[in-house]
């Protein structure tokens, strides 16, 4: 098969799968647009070539920072077994806005949350607000200063549906993705160990990454899934 030919074959086949992992997860009637869904996938496969399958957890995490607050808007989906492993709620920083995030940045000391694709560490640790883990931004520009701005994923108090009805939307963090309390153990030890994390936001924000780009991609996912 002639090379474009070939290329053709396996972005349909790509596109595909993600439109039947779309359907199979239910993802619409939880409120995660299939573009977004998409980009994650984009990202996930250019992240884990076939060569290192093996070294990090077949998990997505997805993070819609275009919704409000107050709704469920992470997702944690595996993959390879079209499940999705938890759905629940995660905060923004203070400085991004109050219950839709419309500011974002990479700046020391902004207390905004930063946008694009980051792979998780390897273990967790405890520290101020329990069990947590280090996230390593892959999108200079946008949010490669995660570990000096000591964004983190750990557990909050504020990121709960109590705090939602008596102010309108959930606490912030300073940049962190804060997540419920009772979740946040479950969740980090399910997707620590170099799992691709992707925030999505508004259009206006500008964000762009070489972590969406469908030729990689498709390469990565057929050399995967050995398409054909």
């Amino acid at each position: 098969m002639p090379a474009p030919a070939q290329r053709a074959y396996y972005q349909t086949a790509f596109e595909q799968q993600t439109a039947q992992l779309y359907a199979k997860l239910g993802l619409s009637s939880s409120g995660l647009p299939l573009t977004v869904f998409r980009e994650g996938l984009v990202g996930y496969y250019n992240l884990r070539p076939a060569g290192k399958r093996a070294s990090a957890p077949p998990v997505l995490t997805l993070i819609d920072f275009s919704r409000p607050s107050q709704q469920k808007r992470l997702w944690v989906i595996d993959v390879e077994k079209a499940k999705v492993l938890f759905h629940t709620l995660v905060a923004h920083g203070k400085a991004s806005g109050a219950d839709v995030p419309l500011a974002f940045s990479d700046r020391n000391g902004s207390e905004m949350s930063s946008l694009g694709f980051y792979r998780t560490a390897p273990t967790t640790y405890t520290g101020k607000h329990g069990l947590s883990l280090k996230i390593k931004g892959l999108d200079p520009g946008f949010n490669t200063n995660a570990e000096s701005r000591a964004v983190v994923v750990h557990g909050a108090e504020y990121v709960c549906e109590d705090f939602v009805k008596t102010h309108g939307r959930l606490g912030r963090s300073q940049g962190c993705p804060a997540l419920p309390v009772a979740e946040t153990a479950a969740i980090v030890k399910t997707i620590k160990g170099g799992s691709v994390l992707y925030l999505h936001g508004p259009a206006r924000a500008g964000y762009r990454s070489r972590w969406l780009n469908l030729d990689t991609a498709v390469a990565a996912f057929a050399g995967i899934h050995k398409v054909g």
